[in-house]
């Protein structure tokens, strides 16, 4: 992996994580805007301008690629390089809740 790719998302931004979760399987941006919501019960609300931003940026870094369009929206898919990021990230948090439990 790119050290670059690494700096960049690891840690990662709460969005970014959402987004590559979701994005396991093809999704547009409003469909996980609406999964996130769902998650979190309302918690992470991402809104179109962080969503859309997030989505073209991690697309232009290969984390996410384009599937395809469907009613005018744009469908993606987390790349292989995208997996290795969040696995990163997932490690990092699993990381930081073991140590919070030793600790309290």
């Amino acid at each position: 992996m790119d050290a670059h790719i690494k700096k960049v998302y690891v840690p990662m931004t709460e969005t970014g994580f959402y987004i590559l979760l979701c994005l396991r399987s093809p999704n547009h941006g409003y469909g996980v805007v609406q999964k996130v919501r769902e998650m979190t019960d309302n918690e992470v609300v991402l809104g179109p301008g962080t969503m859309y931003g997030s989505l073209s940026k991690m697309e232009k870094d290969g984390l996410i690629e384009f599937v395809r369009e469907k009613d005018k929206r744009k469908i993606y898919q987390i790349t292989e390089l995208g997996m290795e990021v969040l696995e990163l990230e997932l490690k990092r948090i699993q990381r930081l809740y073991r140590n919070a439990q030793e600790v309290l």
